[in-house]
């Protein structure tokens, strides 16, 4: 039976974690690393991230990702705090804003598809505390 290949999403590492997963970690703990260094911080507590609902990422496989990263960093331990944003829409026909259910891109008020994405998208780390 032949298969199609599977997506950075589907591809399971030895951690738990997914490839895409592991990308995102690898370069937020990057642009942490830095700014720890670069403020003097040699341990960090906590982290907060803003993850928008349309990124696909799978909250318990970006903590499992965290904590292999964080491993012999000064994040080790560090609690990660994932603040989800929701998908928010501004429709180009009437104006309205709302927010995106269940990826349904089509404007509650008057049925048009014209949108603008105000919000969902973000991927970030929000602060850090020592």
């Amino acid at each position: 039976m032949v298969r199609p290949p599977l997506t950075s999403t589907q591809v399971q590492t030895e951690s738990g974690g997914t490839m895409h997963e592991m990308a995102i970690v690898s370069g937020l703990m990057e642009i942490l690393l830095q700014q720890a260094a670069s403020h003097g911080v040699t341990a960090v507590k906590r982290v907060n991230l803003k993850v928008g609902r349309m990124t696909a990422v799978e909250p318990g496989q970006l903590r499992a990702c965290f904590e292999l990263f964080a491993e012999g960093s000064c994040a080790e331990g560090a609690e990660l705090v994932i603040d989800h944003v929701p998908v928010r829409a501004r429709c180009g026909g009437c104006d309205a804003q709302f927010e995106v259910e269940r990826f349904h891109f089509h404007c509650p008020d008057c049925g048009g598809g014209d949108l603008s994405i105000l919000s969902g998208q973000e991927l970030r780390i929000e602060s850090f505390e020592t």
